[in-house]
């Protein structure tokens, strides 16, 4: 187990280092066009394939980094970079999670490389669990699987919401029902392969904020997948659905289901999203400051512009802490007994909307127009405090682990 340290190594300062460059040089030039675009960089996503950032070997390198810290500082760098764009490179990210979290290692290997791709052919991918009529709400889902013995195939129908790549990922990750009686508890993931029939994009979401990534519905009219695509396999999902209809009987304890799972081990990583864009808005505030000048001195002069600055300061790095103390806790098998992973989220998350508005007010008017990038960050960050579980429902879960009560 690697010790709790906030000093990276040479070898992760590099790593910092080169991502703040690709950020600097390549996503934040990009970051205004295709805001206004509304569509998805395929020229960045494939520069950064071709500099090995967006690739499977890049992702588990950091993914697997012992001391936790290679995921919350890449989503940093490249969410300092822009919000939008950051996404549109990472967000096959929580596909991958879900398969590395539920799946087999014949499955991690078979599908994870068709995620991404290459350099020459970028592919990207989508994972999909809320619906419209159940996001929070994940026992609410009403996507059915059901399995078709003879032929050794779940037919899939339902429709999915709110999916970053949703449509034109050539993998999909689909969260379903196969027990509706055991509520959440009777969830399972599938793997939707590539061109398979009955699987379309429904409607485009046109977005506040992130509106370089895309976000659609997902379609799943009678989609038939072989039972090898359900992740983690029949063996181990009649297990555990034998385990919570048993504790059902006798009122035991919870029982995790597939996509809680994804989003448990992803919850620090939105959290440093969160916190890159908070540090961006920060600093662009932080440079105005010191160069804008009124009534013959740098505003930064004046304690009432001073001191939001030094509470940013302050709401970020303490963001940033709590990010990193949930990401070396989870890669080290850390149990979160007081919610650290939601706390992280939860913090991460409001400070980011918190900061970037008060960039706005240092800027002024101009930090009400385009011509600056805070009005864009500010946008962005409200995403934070939803998607993924909203904060809400990360107080709730804080709430319940605290408390030890079934609070609603």
């Amino acid at each position: 187990m690697a010790e709790f340290t906030m000093e990276l190594n040479d070898e992760q300062k590099e790593v910092r280092d080169w991502l703040h460059g690709f950020a600097a040089d390549v996503i934040r030039p990009a970051a205004a066009e295709w805001d206004e675009r509304e569509e998805t960089p395929w020229p960045v996503i494939q520069e950064a394939a071709k500099v090995g950032i967006y690739s499977l070997d890049f992702y588990a390198q950091q993914y697997f980094d012992s001391t936790g810290l290679g995921i919350p500082m890449a989503m940093e760098e490249l969410f300092w970079g822009d919000a939008g764009i950051a996404l549109s490179i990472v967000g096959t990210g929580l596909a991958a999670v879900g398969v590395l979290a539920n799946g087999t290692e014949e499955q991690i290997g078979t599908w994870i490389p068709q995620m991404y791709g290459d350099a020459n052919d970028v592919k990207v991918a989508a994972f999909c669990s809320s619906e419209p009529d159940a996001g929070s709400d994940v026992a609410s889902m009403r996507t059915r699987a059901v399995y078709d013995e003879a032929k050794d195939e779940w037919v899939i129908n339902g429709t999915k919401t709110w999916a970053t790549n949703g449509g034109i990922a050539n993998v999909h990750v689909v969260v379903a029902s196969v027990d509706p009686e055991l509520g959440s508890k009777g969830h399972a993931s599938f793997i939707i392969p590539p061109n398979t029939p009955g699987c379309s994009q429904g409607q485009k979401f046109k977005k506040h904020g992130i509106r370089a990534s895309h976000t659609a519905e997902v379609i799943l009219d009678n989609v038939r997948v072989p039972g090898s695509c359900l992740l983690g396999g029949k063996e181990k999902l009649d297990e555990r659905l034998a385990r919570a209809r048993e504790k059902a009987k006798k009122g035991g304890e919870r029982v995790k289901n597939a996509a809680m799972a994804t989003f448990e081990a992803s919850r620090p990583a939105v959290g440093a999203m969160a916190v890159g864009t908070a540090r961006a808005a920060y600093e662009v505030a932080l440079d105005y400051a010191r160069t804008r000048e009124q009534f013959g001195r740098p505003i930064i002069d004046n304690q009432g512009v001073a001191f939001q600055l030094a509470d940013m300061a302050t709401s970020v790095d303490a963001a940033r802490l709590m990010v990193w103390r949930a990401s070396w806790m989870a890669i080290n098998g850390k149990p979160f007994t007081a919610a650290e992973g939601s706390m992280s989220k939860l913090f991460a998350s409001e400070t980011a909307k918190k900061v970037t508005a008060q960039a706005i007010q240092v800027l002024g008017g101009n930090g009400y127009t385009r011509e600056y990038p805070v009005e864009r960050m500010h946008r962005d960050a409200a995403i934070y405090t939803i998607f993924e579980g909203t904060s809400e429902i990360q107080r709730l879960v804080i709430a319940r682990t605290i408390s030890g009560l079934p609070i609603r």
